[in-house]
């Protein structure tokens, strides 16, 4: 398959080319018509002069005067031209040529042409004059009046070859197809060496989409900073990239986690069972044993369940649709009271702060009540029995903020970047939690990022804080 660039160069060639055709046909034609028209011209002139020059310059008034043949001679060479002067019956009787024994003076001029001549008194066209010359002239004629022999009109006649009109056109030709092949040529290689810079990204896209199909994602076009369509392009696609690799690298991570989560409590459920079976397990203590089975069953059970909750809050955080005012504060005071029983078991003093006026805030109000819940679940999961949890809502500036705090263990900092990861736990929670499976502060973290909103966590001195933001309703997004 041929390059893409190769095939740019290709057709950049051909237009190139075909430009330079047109280009130089229209300077020929034009060029050589205007030449030729040029010269016609300046024979007209010439002839006037010469007609002129005769009446003033001729001593004894007729054609044979020496120093007009030799003012013939000076325009002749000067012109490029042949001059010849005749008398009204056609005998050339002076000539350009310096040569006493021309071999014009004493010929005959006849033929349609002539007699043209006597009735209009002008003649200007390609012709032989009746044979007078072996090939087509270019002729141009005018009246010497009085000048004739017997006071009859002279005539002057202009000519030249159709080969010296066009001579130094011809050589400048030359000169401008010389130039336009040079040009051509830079031309064609600058098109290519254009044409192989701008292919030459999109040949990397396409080696690095094949390597995309392969499932290497890690390639990379490089574009130097371009500023063009191209280099947008290019941008584009590195962008692309990333996102398929940061894609990628999160399915694997999902998977080897899931993996992870799945494999102890089937690892233990297997053992057992087989142990039951085969009768390693002592009768008087499979019940002991059911009853992990059991726990590890619904462990698998919660995390099935608890990937399923992710994927439809994950949806329904998107959906704009399900989106309206509610009063934020109901939400925090019921979804706190839902935790009452729990909070008394371990004898928690909870330290609710809510504003005795309403916050109304936009969103999807079943998203916002699984945020709050998650968040004073961990908190609730976590904090040491006989301790605080403190749970706070106040606005400013356009913004809802909800604060939900615990007194526990602290989490180490080098944790706190991946607190919202998938199945991300810390060293306290594997330690604290078996229940737990690792979602739920990655739903918070998705719901929030879906109402265009964020959540920050501190941990310091045993104490830990979340707070999360929304918007005010009414306050333009």
């Amino acid at each position: 398959m041929k390059s893409i660039y190769f095939k740019n160069f290709t057709a950049t060639a051909a237009m190139v080319m075909a430009s330079f055709f047109i280009l130089a046909l229209a300077f020929v034609f034009l060029g050589r018509s205007y030449v030729i028209r040029d010269r016609h011209e300046s024979m007209a002139v010439n002839a006037r002069v010469i007609a002129h020059t005769a009446v003033s310059i001729s001593d004894d008034g007729t054609l044979y005067s020496w120093p007009l043949r030799m003012t013939l001679s000076s325009m002749a060479q000067a012109s490029g031209d042949q001059l010849f002067l005749c008398d009204e019956s056609g005998v050339v009787v002076s000539c350009s040529d310096m040569n006493l024994s021309c071999e014009h003076i004493g010929r005959h001029i006849s033929g349609a042409e002539f007699s043209g001549l006597l009735k209009t008194g002008k003649l200007d066209k390609m012709t032989t004059l009746g044979g007078f010359y072996k090939a087509p002239h270019y002729v141009v004629a005018e009246v010497i009046p009085g000048m004739g022999v017997s006071g009859g009109n002279g005539y002057v006649f202009v000519s030249a070859e159709p080969r010296g009109m066009v001579a130094g056109w011809d050589t400048f030709l030359w000169v401008f197809l010389a130039a336009s092949v040079a040009v051509m040529v830079l031309a064609l290689i600058l098109a290519f060496m254009t044409a192989k810079r701008m292919a030459k990204p999109l040949d990397d896209m396409a080696i690095a989409t094949r390597k995309f199909a392969h499932g290497d994602f890690s390639a990379r076009v490089k574009y130097d900073d371009r500023t063009d369509e191209v280099g947008a392009l290019v941008s584009a696609f590195n962008t692309m990239a990333d996102s398929l690799e940061r894609s990628e690298q999160r399915r694997n991570d999902f998977i080897a986690n899931v993996s992870h989560e799945l494999k102890t409590p089937m690892t233990t459920i297997s053992g057992f069972a087989d142990g039951l079976l085969d009768g390693t397990i002592p009768k008087d203590r499979q019940d002991q044993y059911l009853v992990v089975i059991a726990d590890e069953t619904r462990r698998l059970s919660r995390l099935v369940r608890s990937m399923l909750d992710l994927s439809r809050m994950e949806s329904a955080g998107s959906d704009l649709a399900r989106r309206r005012e509610f009063d934020l504060s109901e939400v925090v005071i019921s979804t706190l009271l839902s935790f009452e029983a729990r909070a008394a078991d371990k004898k928690l003093d909870v330290d609710l702060q809510v504003p005795e006026h309403h916050i109304n805030v936009l969103g999807d109000p079943d998203a916002i009540t699984r945020v709050v819940y998650n968040l004073m679940d961990n908190a609730i999961k976590f904090a040491y029995p006989g301790s605080t949890l403190g749970v706070s809502l106040w606005k400013n500036d356009g913004k809802a903020y909800v604060s939900v705090r615990d007194t526990g263990e602290t989490i180490p900092a080098e944790d706190l970047p991946f607190i919202f990861d998938r199945f991300h736990k810390s060293d306290r929670s594997r330690s604290l939690d078996r229940d737990g499976v690792g979602l739920g502060l990655y739903l918070v973290k998705r719901i929030l990022n879906a109402h265009g909103e964020d959540i920050a966590v501190t941990s310091r001195d045993g104490v830990t804080d979340f707070v999360f933001t929304l918007t005010l309703a009414g306050e333009k997004r």
